[in-house]
């Protein structure tokens, strides 16, 4: 993919996915099944890691995938042109809205965007679960579950709700279960 076209795609991802970071990962899916090096399993990886390093989810995976597809130019230009739209757009909403704060139709737009944000998380949410405890590419109902994943999947959820620790814990724990069995 050439720079260009790296650049196009990922201003498209940064200007239509409204909610946050997570709410590109229906779009990486998308572009998944376009472009070639990158898969879902690789999108589930690069979720993994932006989850657990510094800085916004949807830059950090954005710049991984561009990475992916042409080295470290790749990763800026992927990053910068997820983010500027998102830049575009804030300053050109905060210099309007102050005019138009009172607007029936501007808040009539705000109320439809918390739906379409809620529904791209919820599309993000359930491909990482599904990417996390399923294999779509294995046979039969048995090798359809990944059973290692889904007991850790129980086993980390019933941590986190009835032990209430910190969470940095549960990400060391099973970023080491995940070495040790080979995840």
């Amino acid at each position: 993919m050439n720079a260009l076209l790296l650049a196009a795609e990922f201003c498209k991802i940064g200007l239509f996915s409204v909610g946050g970071g997570l709410a590109t990962l229906p779009f990486l899916f998308a572009l998944a099944e376009q472009a070639n090096p990158l898969t879902p399993e690789k999108i589930g990886d690069f979720l993994a890691i932006a989850q657990s390093s510094p800085g916004a989810v949807g830059i950090n995976i954005g710049a991984q995938a561009g990475f992916l597809f042409a080295g470290i130019p790749g990763a800026c230009i992927a990053a910068l042109s997820l983010a500027a739209p998102s830049i575009v757009v804030i300053i050109t909403i905060a210099r309007v809205l102050q005019s138009f704060r009172e607007n029936r139709i501007v808040a009539a737009v705000f109320s439809g965007l918390r739906p379409a944000a809620a529904g791209l998380l919820v599309a993000a949410g359930f491909n990482v679960w599904r990417l996390s405890l399923f294999d779509t590419a294995a046979s039969g109902i048995f090798g359809l579950i990944r059973w290692k994943e889904c007991i850790l999947f129980g086993a980390f959820f019933f941590c986190v709700h009835k032990l209430k620790g910190h969470p940095i814990i549960y990400i060391a724990i099973a970023a080491a279960l995940g070495i040790v069995l080979g995840l």
